[in-house]
């Protein structure tokens, strides 16, 4: 071990999985390259192997590797999906928000700094199967709301989001509408929300189809102040 990865003062299993960490961020353990075994750490670290066994359950729990049984088994380093980062930050997101350390008005405020311009990305980049994929999550909004308008709704801006094709975009934004999705009672909301919901998305669609990226922006910035107003409405009802 170098002088410069000398382990801090904390929980040796929480700087053994730092210094590890450090390793995978800087390339010297790159993506499928298998980590030195339990004995090999043990020993390089100065810690017993329990607190090896800890750092590594650390390290799998944030998807940065994946601990495998058997012969040719081992602990390997793999490049976290959009889906599983996307996973992470939202448990964070939703414990913050379930705190009351971020408000409607915050979550909003993030949404509208990231969704906007990337509408208007969207609007630029988007291909033929990705405005198939954005029609395909038009929904009727004449009947009862449910789990399936819920879904279209949230899928809506997931496929826009991944028509921008920036992966870090999907990472970043998607847990806070996930939150906010899961966090307000949307079968009490406003009885014509389905339908200023609905008539924003294609409103949306058509612009995108033409690849007006102003205009995207300028739409989405409607549609997420129209979704705040109501989100909003129903946080001081105290409606969860």
């Amino acid at each position: 071990m170098s002088k410069d990865e000398a382990l801090p003062a904390r929980p040796a299993y929480a700087a053994l999985a730092d210094a590890l960490r450090a390793r995978i961020l800087n390339g010297e353990l790159p993506a499928g390259s298998r980590l030195p075994n339990e004995s090999e750490l043990s020993a390089e670290f100065g810690v017993g192997r329990s607190t090896v066994r800890e750092a590594l359950i650390a390290l799998a729990s944030q998807n940065l590797i994946l601990t495998t049984r058997g012969v040719t088994g081992g602990s390997f380093v793999v490049i976290p999906t959009v889906d599983s980062m996307s996973a992470h930050l939202e448990t964070g997101v939703g414990l913050m928000a379930a705190a009351q350390d971020v408000s409607v008005k915050q979550l909003m405020e993030a949404r509208q700094i990231l969704e906007v311009p990337a509408a208007g990305i969207a609007a630029h980049r988007i291909d033929e199967s990705g405005l198939k994929a954005l029609r395909d999550t038009i929904f009727d909004p004449a009947g009862t709301p449910g789990p399936s308008t819920y879904a279209k709704n949230q899928e809506f801006h997931l496929v826009l989001l991944r028509a921008a094709k920036n992966p870090l975009l999907e990472v970043t934004t998607a847990p806070v509408f996930r939150v906010m999705a899961s966090r307000f009672g949307r079968d009490r909301a406003p009885a014509d929300f389905w339908m200023k919901v609905d008539a924003d998305h294609r409103e949306i669609l058509e612009i995108v189809e033409d690849g007006d990226s102003l205009g995207a922006m300028a739409a989405m910035r409607r549609h997420l102040d129209h979704l705040g107003h109501v989100y909003t409405q129903i946080d001081c009802l105290g409606v969860r």
